[in-house]
């Protein structure tokens, strides 16, 4: 490490509380926003080599704080999408039960955005293990997304 990078170091430890509250406007919420003020120091102290000196640093910094904020907002959309679509592909045969299915897979699905990520993953993962238990039993393939959309009740019922 040169003179040069301790520099850029110290300008950043520097510019951390203005991050912090540009990354809280961004958020809405301290602790999302404490997150991707961290998530943008590590991205800039990886990448400390692309910042062009005579440059504003201030500037990069923001601007990849904001680029983080808009990636992980594209994800979070792509993830409810992904669910509202498994929602609706929900069939029963007939109309009370295929009402009361989709009101529970609903609920199911809200439940499930409200979870952590891992939390999310961990029931998605132990729901489609149990249904593959029951589809192998019956003699039936089942996936994880169509082991879960086969049945809202059953994902509720793990929520």
């Amino acid at each position: 490490m040169d003179a040069s990078e301790d520099t850029i170091r110290s300008d950043i430890v520097a510019l951390l509380p203005r991050l912090r509250r540009f990354a809280l406007s961004l958020t809405g919420n301290r602790a999302d926003g404490e997150d991707l003020a961290q998530e943008t120091v590590e991205r800039a102290l990886r990448h400390m080599r692309q910042w062009r000196p005579g440059t504003r640093l201030d500037s990069w910094m923001f601007r990849i704080a904001q680029n983080l904020f808009i990636d992980e907002r594209r994800s979070a959309r792509r993830k409810r999408d992904a669910l509202a679509e498994v929602a609706q592909s929900v069939t029963v045969s007939d109309g009370a039960r295929d009402a009361e299915a989709r009101l529970t897979w609903k609920e199911t699905c809200a439940a499930l955005l409200t979870l952590p990520e891992e939390q999310r993953s961990a029931v998605a993962l132990v729901d489609a293990h149990a249904r593959g238990d029951q589809a192998q039993a019956r003699g039936a393939r089942a996936g994880a997304c169509g082991a879960i959309a086969q049945g809202g009740r059953g994902g509720a019922q793990l929520a």
